[in-house]
């Protein structure tokens, strides 16, 4: 079982994105995903997703919201418990990152990005609606077979 947080960073109608282009057999590898990680031992999810950001980009977070915690399993890989957040507060200058290239998109163009299914399917409702949401995607190695979605 693997525990890891995400995060959209927001600015001026952007997310901040990190095409994964710089890790060998990387799971991500060319995707598009949020910035985030995974949990080192005895961390909360608000120390993981601080820790990762910082070591990632550069930034230090300075308010985020937890939106959705999404369950991944697959055919290819071990079951994994994510943590999702979005921030539109932080401090401080983008560094280079070693798993990719980070870059600002617009939000209405980050759907059209190769990411994952899944993760399209929680992004488009975190950037419509406010209320904190679970989220289960089922696949069979990178295929989406099926996926539920529980409000609260």
């Amino acid at each position: 079982m693997i525990l890891s947080t995400l995060c959209y960073i927001e600015k001026e109608g952007q997310y901040l994105m990190l095409h994964r282009t710089k890790k060998k057999k990387d799971i991500n590898q060319d995707k598009w995903i949020g910035v985030g990680g995974k949990f080192e031992e005895g961390e909360s999810p608000e120390e993981c997703i601080l820790r990762e950001v910082k070591e990632e980009t550069g930034l230090t977070l300075k308010s985020y919201q937890l939106r959705c915690i999404v369950t991944y399993v697959s055919t290819n890989w071990e079951t994994e418990y994510m943590y999702v957040f979005t921030s539109d507060e932080f401090e401080g200058d983008l560094i280079e990152c070693t798993e990719g290239d980070l870059q600002w998109i617009d939000k209405e163009k980050v759907l059209q990005l190769n990411t994952w299914e899944g993760d399209k399917i929680f992004l488009k409702k975190i950037q419509k609606d406010q209320s904190f949401f679970t989220a289960k995607f089922a696949y069979d190695g990178d295929q989406l077979l099926q996926y539920q979605i529980k409000e609260y």
